[in-house]
Protein backbone atom coordinates (compact mmCIF):
# COMPACT_ATOMS: atom_id res chain seq x y z
CA UNK A 1 0.00 0.00 0.00
CA UNK A 2 2.78 2.35 1.09
CA UNK A 3 4.59 2.00 -2.29
CA UNK A 4 1.77 2.11 -4.20
CA UNK A 5 0.79 5.65 -2.72
CA UNK A 6 4.15 7.10 -3.00
CA UNK A 7 4.43 5.78 -6.75
CA UNK A 8 0.26 7.09 -7.35
CA UNK A 9 -0.03 9.88 -10.01
CA UNK A 10 -1.25 12.16 -7.85
CA UNK A 11 1.32 11.74 -4.79
CA UNK A 12 4.28 12.28 -7.91
CA UNK A 13 2.08 15.37 -9.11
CA UNK A 14 2.22 16.77 -5.38
CA UNK A 15 6.27 15.94 -5.36
CA UNK A 16 6.84 17.69 -8.79
CA UNK A 17 4.81 20.84 -7.22
CA UNK A 18 7.17 20.99 -4.18
CA UNK A 19 10.53 20.82 -6.44
CA UNK A 20 9.12 23.46 -8.81
CA UNK A 21 8.94 25.99 -5.89
CA UNK A 22 12.13 28.27 -6.29
CA UNK A 23 11.89 30.65 -2.39
CA UNK A 24 10.93 30.31 0.87
CA UNK A 25 8.06 32.37 0.21
CA UNK A 26 6.87 30.37 -2.60
CA UNK A 27 6.78 27.74 0.20
CA UNK A 28 5.25 29.58 2.21
CA UNK A 29 2.61 30.84 -0.20
CA UNK A 30 1.80 26.95 -1.72
CA UNK A 31 2.07 25.50 1.74
CA UNK A 32 -0.32 28.11 3.22
CA UNK A 33 -2.46 26.87 0.36
CA UNK A 34 -2.61 22.98 0.80
CA UNK A 35 -2.33 23.00 4.06
CA UNK A 36 -4.29 23.81 7.36
CA UNK A 37 -2.27 25.48 10.14
CA UNK A 38 -2.49 22.00 12.23
CA UNK A 39 -0.95 19.77 9.08
CA UNK A 40 1.77 22.71 9.35
CA UNK A 41 2.43 22.58 12.80
CA UNK A 42 2.73 18.54 12.95
CA UNK A 43 5.20 18.29 10.10
CA UNK A 44 7.70 21.45 11.22
CA UNK A 45 7.03 19.46 14.42
CA UNK A 46 8.24 16.51 13.41
CA UNK A 47 11.14 17.94 11.50
CA UNK A 48 12.23 19.86 14.74
CA UNK A 49 12.26 16.56 16.41
CA UNK A 50 13.75 14.84 13.95
CA UNK A 51 16.52 17.63 14.39
CA UNK A 52 16.88 17.59 18.30
CA UNK A 53 16.93 13.68 18.23
CA UNK A 54 19.83 13.97 15.62
CA UNK A 55 21.47 16.52 17.89
CA UNK A 56 21.06 13.98 21.00
CA UNK A 57 18.20 15.77 23.18
CA UNK A 58 16.22 13.03 25.16
CA UNK A 59 12.84 11.77 24.59
CA UNK A 60 12.06 14.17 28.15
CA UNK A 61 13.70 17.16 26.21
CA UNK A 62 11.97 16.88 23.21
CA UNK A 63 8.76 16.34 24.52
CA UNK A 64 8.87 19.60 26.82
CA UNK A 65 9.92 21.58 24.05
CA UNK A 66 7.99 20.78 21.13
CA UNK A 67 4.87 19.37 23.24
CA UNK A 68 4.97 16.37 20.96
CA UNK A 69 3.63 12.56 22.02
CA UNK A 70 6.08 10.16 23.01
CA UNK A 71 4.75 7.95 20.42
CA UNK A 72 5.03 10.81 17.66
CA UNK A 73 9.18 11.46 19.33
CA UNK A 74 9.45 7.63 19.06
CA UNK A 75 7.91 7.02 15.15
CA UNK A 76 9.88 9.89 14.04
CA UNK A 77 13.08 8.25 15.67
CA UNK A 78 12.02 5.03 14.18
CA UNK A 79 12.12 6.71 10.57
CA UNK A 80 15.72 8.37 11.62
CA UNK A 81 17.05 4.95 12.54
CA UNK A 82 15.68 2.64 10.05
CA UNK A 83 13.82 4.94 7.65
CA UNK A 84 14.58 5.16 3.57
CA UNK A 85 16.94 8.52 5.01
CA UNK A 86 14.65 11.53 4.50
CA UNK A 87 15.06 13.21 7.45
CA UNK A 88 18.97 12.91 7.05
CA UNK A 89 19.08 13.87 3.83
CA UNK A 90 16.99 17.06 4.54
CA UNK A 91 18.76 18.34 7.92
CA UNK A 92 22.18 17.83 6.54
CA UNK A 93 21.08 20.34 3.31
CA UNK A 94 19.63 22.63 6.02
CA UNK A 95 23.04 22.59 7.97
CA UNK A 96 25.05 23.21 4.55
CA UNK A 97 22.61 26.14 3.84
CA UNK A 98 23.03 27.24 7.28
CA UNK A 99 27.04 28.25 6.97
Amino acid sequence: MKKELFESAQVRQFFKAVLALESEEECRIFFDDILTLNELKALSQRLEVARLLKGEATFAEIAEKTGMSSATISRVNRCLQYGEGGYKTVLERIEENSE
